[in-house]
């Protein structure tokens, strides 16, 4: 048995120690995933992370012909049999089992799925197939092939022509809300899953970066634990005064930026093509590339994706900050409109800086909204927090009560905090600047010429959005006097 053999079959026999605590074993968060992780790490001085994300990979039973083609089986011969009795005998490795193997069941709950400390939800699977591949590249000095294809390659291009007679925006998707955010052990979508799930983009985008992370160390450099690994990118801590732009590590938040920089130079369409020619091959199907329609499908659906994940900031849904029900019938807006009008919260007045916090200030504002100025529902249209998001707040398909006399003809987008004296952090702007907007105009919400405002413009009784972040975005594209 060799050295690396040597240190996977310990690796499992130590498996049925791992985290069998039952509160462990049941919350579907990042954090338990990465504890579990860890205690095996702790078990095993000395263990690769090599070795490791095999082993987890061989758990959930991953070794499909498009994995082995690029990774190698999981597992040996020549040890196979030690290590499925190991296997077989640890009652914990279940968790392991539950926490990574993907699937979504016929009542619309995806497994395999948990909740990062962001509020975002990741499908563990592309992320340790990312880790996993980089991780291969550095122990072996070579490129990182196969990152895409298993990434997010293969499951983009299937899901593009299993749903190709249905419209571009239907072939991802979608995203979910978890039965507790504190708590959370079922995670339901919100209509009929594809084959590519917001949660499995959001692990196959981690997966990319992190694994090309670990690709490109240094080759005189030892690749970090799989837990500290996952910490850093995960578990981040923003402390007062500080925004992301202060933050130059890779950290969960900046995803869609990050992964967009990585794969955007590959052409992936060709990529794409290229991975769907090899599920083919692999599967004996090649009759399939006849069809006409496989390249116009992937061409629409790669324009989606491009919109929805790179062009659009991530929103979280109100059902994930705890948003209560509307208190009335919601008003449709007559779409598109014209006007975005900029706003501060005035109060709460300091940025918050993690997703529980910026929840919390989402569920204060709307209660202040609905119990003391007796509105329906938040007013605003959604809301910009410093932690990397955008909450949705009456959203892009209903009337809000944000701007006086002028809520029918346009958006009213905050970023949460007092700008009177300081501007919001660089990136806040830039989700609303660049994001959001563009995401406004490309999905048809807001007119291409539109007019940017601040509320103080066309309501005499306030200084909002503030002294500081009035002149500021009286220098932005489209702002109007």
């Amino acid at each position: 048995m060799t050295l690396f053999g040597l240190s996977f079959f310990v690796l499992a026999s130590s498996f049925f120690t791992v985290y069998s605590g039952p509160t462990g074993v049941h919350l579907r968060n990042m954090e338990s995933f990465i504890q579990a992780v860890q205690q095996v790490e702790d078990s095993n001085p000395g263990l690769c992370p090599l070795a490791l994300v095999r082993a987890l990979r061989k758990t959930a039973g991953h070794d499909d012909e498009m994995t082995i083609h690029f990774l190698g089986a999981s597992y040996s011969i020549a040890y196979a049999e030690v290590l499925e009795k190991a296997i077989l005998n640890a009652s914990s490795f279940s968790f392991f089992d539950k926490a990574i193997h993907h699937i979504v069941t016929d009542y619309g709950e995806e497994r395999g799925v948990v909740l990062a400390p962001d509020g975002t939800t990741v499908a563990l699977a592309p992320l340790l197939l990312g880790i996993e591949t980089g991780l291969k590249a550095k122990v072996e000095g070579t490129p990182p092939v196969g990152m895409f294809p298993l990434t997010l390659g293969r499951r983009l291009g299937l899901s593009f022509l299993s749903l190709q007679d249905f419209p571009p925006s239907n072939r991802l998707g979608p995203n979910g809300c978890w039965d507790s955010v504190e708590r959370p052990k079922l995670f339901k979508l919100s209509r009929p899953a594809t084959l590519a799930t917001e949660a499995v983009i959001n692990g196959g985008m981690d997966g990319a970066i992190l694994g090309m992370d670990y690709s490109n160390l240094p080759a005189s450099e030892q690749p970090q634990a799989l837990s500290e690994f996952l910490k850093g990118y995960y578990s981040y801590v923003l402390h007062e005064g500080q925004g992301l732009d202060d933050i130059t590590s890779h950290v969960s938040p900046r995803r869609r930026e990050i992964s967009r920089s990585i794969l955007e130079p590959l052409d992936l369409y060709s990529q794409v093509m290229e991975t769907l020619a090899l599920v083919w091959k692999l599967e004996k199907t090649e009759w399939i590339a006849l069809d006409t329609g496989v390249g116009k499908a992937v061409k629409d659906g790669l324009q989606e994706f491009v919109n929805k994940f790179w062009v659009c900031p991530q929103i979280i849904p109100r059902c994930q900050w705890g948003a209560k029900a509307y208190q009335s019938t919601p008003i449709p807006l007559s779409l598109p409109v014209q006007f975005l009008y900029v706003h501060h919260t005035y109060e709460p007045s300091s940025p918050c800086l993690s997703f529980p916090n910026c929840s919390r200030n989402m569920r204060a504002m709307q209660r202040f909204h609905q119990e003391d100025r007796g509105w329906s529902d938040i007013g605003y249209s959604f809301v910009i927090g410093s932690d990397g998001y955008v909450y949705e707040g009456r959203g892009w398909n209903y009337l809000g009560t944000h701007t006086r006399g002028h809520n029918s003809i346009g958006y009213g987008v905050s970023i949460i905090g007092n700008y009177t004296a300081a501007l919001p952090s660089h990136h806040a702007m830039d989700l609303l600047r660049h994001g959001l907007v563009q995401c406004a105009v490309d999905g048809g919400g807001l007119g291409a010429n539109f007019t940017i405002q601040g509320h103080r413009q066309v309501v005499n009784y306030t200084s909002c959005p503030g002294d500081a972040f009035f002149s500021e975005i009286r220098s932005w594209e489209h702002f109007r006097e």
